[in-house]
């Protein structure tokens, strides 16, 4: 069961706010009777939804992982008009929202869904749901640097924490260091790197979830499978 006026917004209708105010108007009906308050839920597929008499069928659900380049924005619009991930796939995929975001010279693995449920079951910190990094950084990282990561660290104000950090290599002018996070805080990792005095050359995703970036290369799409769909909302 989902509440009338969220599931008028994932069908397309109108954002959840002004599909409140259709239900208020009267507009809209559910199995031939009209629905005026809020609060009404239905079962997609079963209940029957119209909005002035017409019917409204959910929308396919679509999953879709990129590989997001560098250089490249996850906003809709962007006010420098910089390149949007947008840009990367099908016109008709406008409506698709990132889950998460990575910054404008990360890289690496994001996903995109019309799937609010999914969206929420992999950004909430409450879910816990790993994502896994690359990251190249100016000096020679020590290994009490990685432990300090694991225990956490405080930062401006804020803690940040990795749940697994492992040195792949090092030399006296740049190390390369594998990162697990679970809380996604925004510029995390970035954030981890500069409390040491380690300035982040490259950010690569490689990993969410179960989820493996592999192969996709740079600017490319594709959409999941049912097996990589059912991983994630376990």
């Amino acid at each position: 069961m989902v509440r009338l006026q969220k599931f008028l917004s994932e069908a397309g209708v109108a954002s959840r706010r002004a599909s409140e105010q259709i239900i208020l108007e009267g507009r809209v009906a559910v199995n031939g009777e009209k629905v005026k308050e809020l609060g009404a839920k239905i079962e997609p597929g079963k209940d029957q939804v119209s909005v002035d008499g017409k019917p409204v069928r959910p929308r396919r659900k679509i999953y879709v992982a990129l590989n997001k380049p560098v250089g490249v924005v996850c906003s809709r619009k962007d006010e420098f008009e910089r390149p949007t991930i947008y840009s990367l796939l099908p016109a008709e995929w406008g409506h698709l929202h990132s889950v998460g975001r990575l910054d404008y010279n990360s890289e690496g693995l994001l996903f995109l869904t019309n799937d609010g449920e999914l969206s929420l079951r992999l950004t909430h910190p409450r879910y816990g749901v790993r994502k896994k990094y690359l990251a190249t950084v100016e000096g020679k990282v020590a290994a009490e640097t990685l432990r300090r990561f694991i225990r956490g660290v405080w930062y401006q104000g804020e803690k940040y924490k990795a749940e697994a950090a492992r040195l792949l290599s090092a030399s006296h002018s740049q190390s390369v260091v594998e990162l697990e996070l679970a809380e996604g805080k925004n510029r995390e990792v970035r954030q981890l790197f500069q409390s040491q005095d380690h300035m982040v050359k490259r950010l690569q995703r490689i990993q969410f979830g179960k989820i493996k970036l592999g192969e996709l290369r740079p600017g490319k799409w594709r959409a999941l499978t049912e097996p990589e769909i059912k991983s994630l909302l376990r």
